[in-house]
């Protein structure tokens, strides 16, 4: 999280401890519903993450995107403590495709969802659009709908269609 710096939280001028931040975020996902949460505490705050799994993690996603960096290394660190529910996968994060779908059967393995994601700065391409289709992911984050993050998602719509 940007917003963690000297061990608090920052909302403007009030902080919040981890353990307030953790029951933060459960308060919004019980009071809206929410299904997916990504990145809600220090990208290298495991404990944190899993105590927030362990609250809300039958009724919603709790993704992990700078926790994990798409790297399996700190997927498996994450598992083993139980930090997380999902994963965010950025194949160009990570540099391969191998190395994305590494991460994607190491998370499936684990009962973990990937969510397939763009970057920043993409292009049209909607390589991610069929990532998402092979790996069964609950998800695709392509960000506000746009130039080049809508060809993604008319993509899908084409998978879709030629899949009837």
């Amino acid at each position: 999280s940007e917003m963690f710096e000297d061990g608090v939280y920052h909302y403007g001028d009030e902080t919040k401890t981890t353990d307030e931040q953790i029951d933060y975020v459960a308060e919004m996902v019980d009071e809206y519903d929410l299904v997916y949460v990504e990145d809600p505490l220090d990208e290298n705050d495991y404990e944190g993450f899993a105590e927030l799994t362990e609250r809300v993690g039958d009724r919603t996603l709790i993704c992990g995107d700078d926790l994990f960096v798409t790297n399996v290394d700190r997927l498996q660190d994450g598992i083993d403590v139980g930090a997380a529910n999902s994963i965010l996968i950025k194949p160009n994060q990570i540099g391969t495709l191998t190395d994305a779908f590494d991460a994607v059967e190491l998370a499936s393995r684990n009962g973990m969802d990937a969510v397939i994601s763009h970057r920043s700065g993409e292009t049209e391409d909607a390589t991610i659009a069929h990532l998402a289709v092979a790996t069964d992911a609950p998800f695709i984050k392509t960000g506000t709908v746009q130039g080049e993050r809508t060809a993604k998602l008319n993509e899908l719509i084409r998978i879709a269609d030629d899949a009837v």
